[in-house]
C-alpha cells in the first residue's frame, strides 16, 4: 500500500500564497514560514503508519512540488512519485484522482492536499480494513455541519448511501474529511466510475465518482474518526485554524 495526495488544485482563495504555490504547499507552521505544509502533514502521516512510498498528483504550480521532491523524500523517508494532471486548472478533482488510476492497484491511502488532520485518521482507516471492505472513508460524525461540507448518509450497516455537498445537513450521518483507504481490488471499479463521472461533467468531484460506484451497487464503508481536530483549508480563516491544529502534531 502507498500514500496518495491530490495536490493539483490552485486554491485561489488563499492568495497571495497561491500566486506562486499550489494549495498543498501553503505553510501551516505557526510562523507561516513554510517549515510545515499541508503536504508535509499528509506525507508525515503516511510514514508514521509504515508506508514507504507515496505519489502526489500535481498540476497548478507543479514546478514548486518538483523542486521540493528530493527534500520531501529525505524529510519523510518516502520514495515519491509525481503524477501530472494536465487539466488541473480546467477540470475538477474527479479527473485528478483518475490521473492516478495506474497506482490504485497497489492499494492507497488517499489524502486531499488541503486537509490538516492527525495520523490517528490513517490509523483508524487501517484498523477498519478487512471483512470484505474495499473502500473506506474517514468520517467525522461529531462536527456540526453546514452547506459547504461534503456530507455522507450511511445505512444501518454503516455503508454509504449518499455523498454530496448538496443535501440538508440534518440528514447527514457525518462529513467526509478527504481521506480514504482504497484496497487494490477496488481499483478497476473506481477508475471506471471516475471516468464516467468526469466525462459526464468535468467539474464534478471524485466524491461524485464514489456516488457513481454506490449507484452501481458497490459498497463503500466508513470509519468514524472520533472527536479530533482537523480542517479543510479553503480560505484564510481555515488557514489560521490549520496553523493552530498543525502545531499540536
Amino acid at each position: 500500500m502507498i500514500g496518495l495526495v491530490l495536490a493539483a488544485g490552485a486554491g485561489r482563495r488563499l492568495r497571495p500564497y497561491t500566486d506562486t504555490l499550489p494549495k498543498a504547499l501553503v505553510p501551516v507552521d505557526p510562523a507561516g514560514e513554510g517549515g510545515i505544509t499541508v503536504l508535509d502533514i499528509a506525507l508525515g502521516n503516511f510514514a508514521a503508519v509504515g508506508l514507504t512510498e507515496a505519489a502526489v498528483v500535481v498540476g497548478y504550480r507543479k514546478e514548486a512540488v518538483y523542486a521540493r521532491k528530493a527534500e520531501l523524500e529525505e524529510r519523510h523517508g518516502l520514495s515519491i512519485t509525481l503524477v501530472d494532471n494536465d487539466k488541473a486548472e480546467e477540470w475538477n478533482n474527479a479527473y485528478s484522482l483518475w490521473c492516478a488510476r495506474d497506482l490504485l492497484g497497489e492499494g492507497v491511502i488517499l489524502a486531499n492536499g488541503d486537509t490538516v488532520h492527525p495520523v490517528s485518521v490513517e490509523q483508524d482507516l487501517l484498523k477498519a480494513r478487512g471483512r470484505g471492505r474495499r473502500i473506506i472513508l474517514a468520517l467525522d460524525t461529531v462536527k456540526t455541519l453546514a452547506d459547504e461540507e461534503m456530507k455522507v448518509v450511511c445505512d444501518t450497516s454503516s455503508a454509504v448511501r449518499r455523498i454530496t455537498k448538496l443535501m440538508d445537513p440534518a440528514e447527514a450521518t457525518g462529513e467526509y474529511i478527504g481521506v480514504t483507504l482504497i484496497e487494490p481490488d477496488a481499483a478497476a471499479d473506481l477508475a471506471d466510475a471516475l471516468k464516467a463521472t468526469y466525462e459526464r461533467d468535468p467539474q464534478l468531484y471524485y466524491e461524485d465518482g464514489y456516488q457513481e460506484l454506490v449507484n452501481r451497487g458497490f459498497t463503500i464503508d466508513v470509519a468514524p474518526i472520533g472527536d479530533v481536530p482537523w480542517v479543510e483549508i479553503d480560505n484564510h480563516d481555515d488557514l489560521a485554524k490549520g496553523r493552530g491544529i498543525a502545531c499540536q502534531y
